[in-house]
């Protein structure tokens, strides 16, 4: 078995046992975990086949995209930090045990990547017969060029979302002194400075 071969079983199999947990996990907390291991091992698959454009963006995007929604979630819930984190200690096994997974993971990567340089050869290049050209540099020609409205479109909703749930999340409290900067502008000396005229052996 050549060691691609050993690395997309090695993938595989963590990405469906990391699958399989997410769904059948009763805690929240764990699914999450489980659906971070899920992405990074989808994305080492992406990376196998040559596309390592979409296996970076699965954990750049995707897992970012993870913690900003349990960011909205803690934010729109009002979670009790304090019983938060009491819960602490209960999760630690299992991130150890994901990150050790990953550590593993990584180590395997890089020393098959040291001791056989030539297995970043046998990817599928980005088009049949262009050695030259990456497969980001493919994915960039056709997505600013015959795509460019289309993704200038998926911007603008993706702005339009972000938006609406900084609005929905956003809260102001009644008793907070802001900053009203036209009546900073406007303000006169005499309403700034006070001269009080003190007499001697008074005080104010």
């Amino acid at each position: 078995m050549s060691v691609a071969a050993a690395f997309f079983y090695l993938f595989a199999f963590v990405l469906v046992a990391s699958a399989v947990m997410v769904i059948s996990s009763r805690n929240p907390v764990q699914s999450v975990l489980f659906l971070i291991l899920a992405f990074v091992n989808a994305a080492g698959l992406f990376i196998l086949i040559g596309a390592e454009f979409l296996g970076l963006i699965l954990v750049v995007v995707y897992v970012g995209a993870v913690a900003v929604l349990f960011l909205f979630v803690v934010m729109m819930l009002d979670v009790d930090f304090v019983e938060l984190r009491q819960g602490f200690l209960q999760y630690m096994p299992l991130g150890v045990l994901i990150g050790v997974i990953f550590l593993a993971e990584l180590v395997l990567v890089v020393g098959a990547w040291v001791t056989a340089p030539s297995l970043s050869g046998m990817v599928a290049t980005a088009t049949p017969g262009d050695d030259a050209l990456t497969n980001v540099q493919a994915i960039g020609r056709v997505l600013y060029t015959d795509y460019i409205y289309f993704f200038q479109a998926a911007g603008f909703v993706l702005l339009v979302a972000m938006i609406g749930a900084i609005v929905l999340t956003l809260r102001h409290k009644p008793n907070v002194r802001r900053q009203n900067i036209t009546a900073q502008v406007a303000r006169q000396p005499e309403e700034t400075l006070e001269v009080v005229k003190v007499r001697p052996g008074q005080g104010l």
